[in-house]
């Protein structure tokens, strides 16, 4: 027996649909960007609230507008349907520097088996805090559309290399995808539908062959839970297929001047030391660059050897000591923008010199084994601390949950 499933009533696209997910955006101005070029996009059914015709409204207020949308999209034959399919997925890049390819597979999951806590069992560990209201919104635009758009990125850590070699020789031997979607990086994201079958069966096996991880998703598998979903969309890939990128900071404003912050954040034991050149992400795992009324700063922050890993990670630092006891900032606070590795050290610089945000913190990414041991041993990682790479793009597979 396994934990993943097909998808009893799967909607494929026919092309056109893919987006990036919701959360993957620095600015919700980029997201009523990408609508307004592509309406077809469904970035515009999961954020309604940022299409162009919607702007002034709440979230609640356009989720009518979600729905004709994707009644729009089934009736002009973007979506097309397919029943107890698994959906065979590859990324893919072009050029000289090209990674290897991804390979995963679109699945439902049992929503029972989602743990959180070392006491908790369940095959599915949750590894990240969350911010609440983002959960309650994946909640009501389930219920509004009766879809899953985005799924869960979930990283197979017992059964990897096997999994991994069985979807490369499924994908090979699959021929033409049935869609294929550019995303901006340039990568290609190739499907195949895979009906019931011998083969089905063991591929989903193997995706339920040891303890599933969320990469990426947090916020939707919890939305599963409190929606009350027996089940929910993902995606099962491999430590092989993916990497972490850094997952950054902007502070919109700073309640002191900043000479003052530097002073203060030294009195917790942290050393700053002005930089010649400008703020990258820092190699070092012991440093995370300031980047603050045009100078930079490499920040050594304070760590407890003996502390647990979850504890030393400089996401973990700065959320307690710069942001909490420094600044007098709660994460959730809305003057803290949390930007992933899509957006380059000199993007970040520039939305400082341009005025967008007073502060970036640069942090060091975290590295693939850490982030599985510390899951393996259900301890919690800092939230938006790791930006895996490459992502699943929402609106290639749909899985309906309503009539």
């Amino acid at each position: 027996m396994t934990i993943v499933h097909p998808i009893e009533q799967a909607w494929i696209t026919s092309g056109g649909t893919g987006a990036q997910n919701y959360d993957e955006f620095a600015d919700d101005a980029e997201i009523t960007a990408v609508i307004e070029a592509n309406p077809a996009s469904a970035l515009a059914i999961e954020m309604p609230h940022r299409a162009p015709e919607n702007l002034g409204t709440t979230f609640a207020d356009s989720l009518p507008d979600a729905v004709r949308r994707l009644t729009h999209a089934k009736d002009q034959g973007r979506y097309l349907s397919a029943e107890d399919v698994v959906v065979l997925y590859r990324i893919s890049e072009s050029g000289s520097a090209a990674k290897a390819p991804t390979y995963g597979m679109f699945c439902l999951v049992e929503t029972a088996q989602i743990s959180t806590r070392a006491d908790e069992p369940g095959l599915v560990i949750r590894n990240e805090d969350v911010f609440i209201e983002k959960v309650r919104e994946r909640v009501a635009l389930a219920e509004a559309t009766g879809h899953l758009l985005s799924p869960v990125l979930l990283m197979q850590t017992g059964a990897g290399r096997e999994l991994q070699e069985a979807l490369a020789a499924a994908c090979e031997a699959a021929g033409p995808p049935a869609a294929t979607d550019m995303d901006p990086a340039g990568r290609k994201h190739e499907i195949w539908p895979l009906p019931a079958g011998d083969e089905a069966d063991r591929l989903r096996e193997l995706a339920g062959g040891g303890e599933l991880v969320v990469a990426d998703g947090n916020h939707r598998s919890l939305a599963a839970q409190i929606g009350g979903l027996s089940r929910f969309l993902a995606v099962v890939t491999t430590p092989e297929s993916l990497s972490i990128d850094p997952y950054h900071r902007l502070v919109a404003s700073l309640p002191m001047p900043s000479d003052e912050m530097l002073e203060r954040l030294t009195e917790t034991g942290a050393s700053a030391t002005s930089l010649s050149q400008p703020a990258e992400t820092p190699r070092n795992a012991d440093l995370v660059h300031l980047y603050v009324d045009g100078a930079s700063y490499a920040v050594t922050l304070p760590r407890q050897d003996d502390a647990p890993v979850t504890e030393r990670l400089g996401h973990a630092l700065v959320e307690r000591l710069l942001f909490g006891e420094v600044l007098g900032l709660d994460p959730g606070d809305k003057r803290i923008r949390y930007i992933g590795g899509d957006y380059p050290a000199a993007w970040l610089r520039g939305e400082v010199d341009q005025g967008n945000a007073a502060m970036a913190v640069l942090i060091p990414p975290v590295n693939v084994d850490d982030f599985v041991a510390v899951n393996l041993a259900r301890q919690k990682m800092p939230r938006k601390s790791t930006w895996f790479t490459p992502k699943a793009r929402a609106g290639l597979v749909l899985a309906q949950t309503g009539d």
